[in-house]
């Protein structure tokens, strides 16, 4: 019988590299596409001698067509770190209305069922702690931030209409941050932006007073999730995250007593609507997936520590990468 293939936009990225690895191991055929815009070859370069991948170097905002069957889509292209999204505000806008137009529309000609990676960005600077499915959010839509909030928002509003309007097999993922291998170092997120930081000697910039709070999932763990999810029968948004909550201000001691370092600890003016505190409710995920994560946060940063440390010196150093608007 012929393998099930599969279809993964923003594959050469953080996620998606991953998303590539993982459906393979599980006898997929997978199909990569990327604009290379914040993604990385070298994050697949390891899969171009297998049988069961091919890449395509295509912009899904204006166009998506693959050739032959197609069983799944997931759909993880997008800028996805503050550094990113603030520098290419129209592009992240396109691809989450216009490429996710484009890919349900892809999914519909083929009968494909598709998940589309939405963000724990949607509940904005939340009143509700921690956040449930059923939050609506606190979104300011016309801040620096609205034009990746949105984005998400809008996606998982398409994504629904084409499943009600044109019965589309959809399933909806809110992700919560995550963190591992293959992470860009100068993405502005705060592990990579603290690690970074220890590499190049540097002390550790903290924005705010350091209280505000964030919860790390490790990317395996995410996976598994968004398998499971994928292959499951809900429709609705799901929270995938690890529920663990720290502080900004002791997650950057954690960093420096895990490298070692000597660095300390500078704060300055928290960014405009900084969420000032993200932890996910994952009870759907429990009860819908049987799911919650299992990699504890000193396991997975010492695995993520030791993938940034073996980078070449000059991607310590190496700048945030320009973009044409």
């Amino acid at each position: 019988m012929a393998n099930k293939r599969i279809l993964i936009t923003g594959a050469a990225g953080f996620l998606g590299s991953h998303l590539c690895d993982r459906f393979i191991k599980e006898g997929f055929d997978v199909v990569g596409m990327d604009n290379l815009i914040t993604g990385d070859l070298k994050n697949i370069e390891h899969l171009f001698k297998l049988k069961e991948f091919e890449f395509y170097h295509c912009d899904v905002t204006k166009f998506v067509h693959v050739p032959g069957k197609l069983d799944y889509i997931l759909h993880f292209a997008s800028p996805a770190s503050p550094i990113d999204y603030l520098k290419i505000p129209i592009q992240t806008l396109k691809v989450g209305a216009l490429g996710t137009h484009n890919c349900l529309g892809l999914a519909k000609s083929k009968g494909a069922r598709m998940l589309v990676a939405s963000t724990s960005e949607v509940y904005g600077d939340p009143m509700v702690h921690p956040q449930t499915e059923e939050y609506w959010g606190n979104v300011n839509p016309v801040g620096p931030r609205g034009v990746y909030d949105e984005a998400k928002r809008f996606m998982e509003s398409i994504t629904m209409a084409y499943h009600t309007y044109h019965q589309v097999e959809t399933r909806i993922i809110r992700i919560f941050n995550t963190y591992g291998p293959r992470m860009r170092l100068n993405d502005g997120r705060a592990l990579p932006a603290f690690i970074g930081q220890v590499l190049r000697g540097e002390d550790l910039t903290v924005f705010g007073d350091g209280s505000q709070t964030r919860s790390f999932c490790y990317v395996d763990d995410l996976v598994e999730g968004i398998f499971r999810l994928l292959h499951s029968d809900y429709v609705y948004p799901v929270n995938i995250g690890n529920p663990v909550e720290i502080s900004l201000k002791d997650f950057a001691e954690e960093i420096i007593k895990l490298t070692g370092s000597t660095a300390k600890i500078i704060y300055k003016p928290l960014p405009v609507d900084d969420p000032k505190q993200r932890k996910p409710d994952i009870t759907k995920a429990k009860e819908l997936l049987g799911w919650e994560p299992k990699v504890d946060r000193a396991e997975g940063l010492k695995i993520t520590y030791e993938y940034f440390k073996n980078l070449s010196p000059d991607e310590y150093t190496k700048q945030p990468k320009e973009f044409n608007t």
